[in-house]
């Protein structure tokens, strides 16, 4: 990421720290792997500003390099003057930090004491007036150089993904809401309003389109050779083998052609009937790449995924809520067919056929990723569509290492989630369907400081 440094000065307070701010500061921004845009030195005593006059200065120098700077930190080397800042930061557009300078015992006279505890508060407080939005952390007051201020670094940046990666963006929706769940129901208008752009298909296009691709197609051949290498597809016979192929190439042409940046699929049971396939792999593998991509057209699934891959970096998947785990009342079993992305897994998956679509149709369900969910920390969230609001929830727990038999089809995963009890509670009586959306690491802070400040989803406590 790059961030814009702002720092701030009061006349009567001493401002040759500020010299060392600045370098402390860039050195924590280049240090944590990240760019940095800072207005010259010379521009202003100590490149730092006080005055509403040299608030404008820096207004204008950020407005120069808008779209350049993905957030910025407004550094508090001293007590500095809230005024200069307001009229600088206004129209940032952009998630602000706000870091404050620690005192040192035996540093306390005057040359040496900042006010900076103080000050912070001087400065949020006619931020929350101008109702600009800006990020604050613990601890209240820390150094650039330490290890806390890193960690806040790392959390900022993740704000600052999520925010810059959900404000605008195209969503595809590859055929109608499976008609058995009107759980998945979502309002296009409203996402609208979030920035969300939702392009819809009708699947007997993809259908058309994946029926006029021959085997000897370059893109198809490549396609299987990927898939094939992804993971283990011995089992799938070669007629089914080239269909994936062919279905993933097609989705692939509307990801290019309409600029998605996530999909939601119709997964069932279309393409089990026509195209004797079950897309789950496809969908693994999407999510492997980086592109989002939730089945049974649980749209909103791919909201929060698309959320959890920005801030995390990594992978994400949709899960049903699908079983107890005997007699603990904390653990759930989390379940789908098959479309886990493989590096969540605990081993390499293996493509099978769906033993739901078997059972009635044999021979039509071949392409679902069977295997376990990897041990690790995760967060849980989700969210649908009411009365115009976009409402989410965000929660962490674990995956175990907890065995499940073997005789148990698709991809699962123990989940060990504190007082889960309540939380179903809480999600049944809050309107929340049978998926969740999970994402590597704990990063409920994250999530929630980028939807509910900056994104202006409402967020919804599900662990009162």
């Amino acid at each position: 990421m790059k961030f814009a440094l702002f720092f701030g000065n009061r006349g009567f307070m001493p401002a040759e720290l500020i010299a060392g701010a600045r370098k402390d500061m860039i050195k924590a921004v280049t240090d944590a792997g990240h760019e940095y845009l800072a207005m010259d030195e010379n521009a202003t005593r100590y490149g730092a500003v006080e005055t509403r006059d040299e608030g404008r200065l820096y207004h204008d120098w950020l407005k120069s390099h808008e779209g350049e700077y993905d957030g910025v930190i407004l550094c508090m080397p001293i007590f500095i003057d809230e005024n200069g800042a307001v009229t600088a930061l206004q129209d940032a557009g952009v998630p602000i930090l706000m870091q404050a300078y620690p005192d040192e015992i035996g540093k306390m006279d005057f040359k040496h004491r900042r006010d900076a505890y103080c000050g912070k508060f001087s400065v949020t407080d006619v931020f929350y007036q101008y109702k600009i939005p800006f990020t604050v952390m613990k601890p209240h007051v820390v150094h650039p150089l330490s290890a806390a201020f890193r960690a806040n670094l790392d959390d900022f940046a993740a704000i600052c993904r999520v925010v810059k990666g959900m404000k605008r963006f195209n969503l595809g929706c590859i055929g109608a809401r499976t008609t058995a769940f009107k759980t998945v129901r979502f309002d296009e208008v409203t996402l609208q309003r979030y920035g969300i752009n939702v392009e819809s298909f009708d699947l007997s296009e993809l259908v058309y389109k994946v029926n006029k691709k021959s085997d000897d197609e370059p893109a198809v051949a490549a396609k299987l050779k990927r898939l094939e290498k992804y993971t283990d597809f011995t089992k799938v016979p070669e007629k089914n083998k080239y269909t994936l192929a062919k279905i993933s190439v097609v989705i692939d042409e509307y990801i290019a052609e309409y600029h998605l940046d996530a999909i939601t699929l119709r997964c069932w049971n279309e393409m089990e009937t026509i195209l004797r396939v079950c897309p789950c792999v496809l969908i693994s593998e999407l999510n492997d790449r980086g592109i989002v991509c939730s089945c049974e057209i649980d749209l909103t699934s791919a909201i929060t995924m698309r959320a959890m891959a920005l801030a995390s970096c990594k992978a994400t998947a949709c899960l049903d809520w699908n079983n107890n785990y005997g007699d603990d009342e904390n653990k759930v079993i989390l379940f789908h067919c098959g479309p886990v992305a493989q590096s969540l897994m605990a081993g390499k998956g293996t493509v099978t056929e769906h033993k739901m679509f078997a059972k009635g149709d044999p021979g039509s369900g071949w392409g679902s990723n069977e295997g376990r969910i990897a041990a690790f920390d995760m967060t849980f969230s989700n969210g649908f569509t009411e009365d115009g609001k976009l409402k989410v929830y965000a929660e962490e727990a674990k995956f175990t290492s907890d065995e499940i038999e073997d005789g148990y089809f698709g991809c699962a995963g123990v989940a060990e989630i504190p007082d889960l009890q309540n939380k179903l509670i809480n999600l049944a009586k809050g309107g929340f369907k049978h998926h969740t959306t999970i994402g590597v690491g704990h990063m409920k802070y994250v999530l929630e400081e980028a939807f509910k400040t900056y994104l202006g989803y409402e967020v919804v406590d599900i662990a009162r």
